[in-house]
């Protein structure tokens, strides 16, 4: 098959491009450029620079290649930016979506996987959350990957293309040093980039009803991220039209906040200086979010095999080659 790879340029569009490859699968990148980097391409790989929004491009895209599947990784994620510009990510996320599937059912693509998120359930209150916990989103993004799903989902059951939505809980790591995550939106990276500037990482809120006061969040290397999507396109490759799978990828462990700034300290070297100082809570921030991952061992045979202290040292590697300064 031959598989176009929207966002396939980004940090984790980048690992599942590689995963893909390595599985013999032919893989084209699709991707705007906004937050993708051309360099993470590999050679040989054909990048398409273009916006789920252009219907030309995508219509040319999809016919030149003969594309058979997609992975859509392409969107705007970042929770706060939501909130604050909730028609921009309507518009990138949703209405892109619907461009996106407008030109693939045109095409007669059989296969797609989307990329959605744990944001989907909002504040579940659960010990683990299974794909049959309610979904009640509580910001713009949410509900933009919520409402993907079901388009996504009706559009396969219409046009006879199998359908999968995956739902990431925290992503980390990287497979090597360059195709780590520049970003600094999320724990770890925020983590990094205070112990580089010689501040004290913080914690919000150390009053939650966990083990030890902090939010509890499951961790996922991107790498395992990555080999999910190949086994869930197999699993779409060996089931009939109109097929539709929702799973959830995570490890099924959780990590405090304060037990990840504690390993951050143990790999980096920074120890003591890693001490976090508490702020306040975030308004919206569950207690915990933990994965079920019973889904994906028992009707597909994957398990996640990495840990949380491999997510972080390969982190921190990429980390160090984009910030040498911080390294002890």
């Amino acid at each position: 098959m031959t598989w176009l790879i929207t966002g396939g340029a980004g940090f984790i569009g980048a690992h599942v491009v590689r995963a893909m490859l390595d599985a013999g699968e032919r893989v084209v990148v699709y991707d705007d450029l906004s937050t993708g980097d051309p360099s993470r391409v590999p050679e040989g790989v054909t990048l398409v620079k273009g916006s789920t929004l252009d219907r030309r491009t995508l219509d040319r895209a999809l016919a030149e290649f003969g594309v058979d599947g997609i992975v859509h990784l392409a969107a705007k994620k970042q929770v706060a930016e939501s909130v604050a510009y909730p028609l921009h990510y309507y518009k990138e996320n949703v209405q892109g979506l619907q461009t996106l599937l407008e030109a693939v059912t045109t095409a007669g693509a059989r296969r797609f996987l989307f990329s959605s998120s744990a944001a989907v359930y909002g504040l579940p209150d659960v010990e683990l959350v299974t794909e049959r916990t309610p979904c009640e989103p509580i910001n713009p993004y949410g509900e933009t990957k919520l409402a993907g799903e079901w388009m996504v989902r009706a559009a396969g059951a219409a046009h006879g293309m199998a359908t999968a939505s995956l739902r990431y809980f925290n992503v980390a790591g990287a497979a090597e040093p360059r195709l780590a995550d520049t970003g600094v939106f999320n724990l770890i990276p925020m983590v990094f980039e205070k112990l580089t500037a010689g501040r004290a990482p913080a914690i919000f809120g150390d009053d939650y009803d966990t083990h030890d006061g902090t939010c509890v969040r499951d961790f996922i290397h991107v790498q395992d991220l990555a080999s999910a999507h190949v086994t869930v396109a197999g699993a779409l490759a060996g089931r009939g039209d109109g097929t539709d799978l929702t799973v959830n990828i995570g490890r099924g462990e959780g990590v405090s906040v304060r037990e990840m700034i504690s390993l951050i300290g143990e790999v980096t070297g920074y120890g003591p200086e890693a001490e976090p100082e508490v702020a306040p809570r975030r308004p919206g921030d569950p207690a915990r979010v933990v994965a079920s991952a019973d889904r994906m061992r028992t009707e597909l045979d994957w398990t996640a095999r990495q840990d949380v202290r491999a997510m972080v040292a390969s982190a921190w590697e990429g980390w160090c080659l984009y910030h040498p300064e911080a390294r002890r």
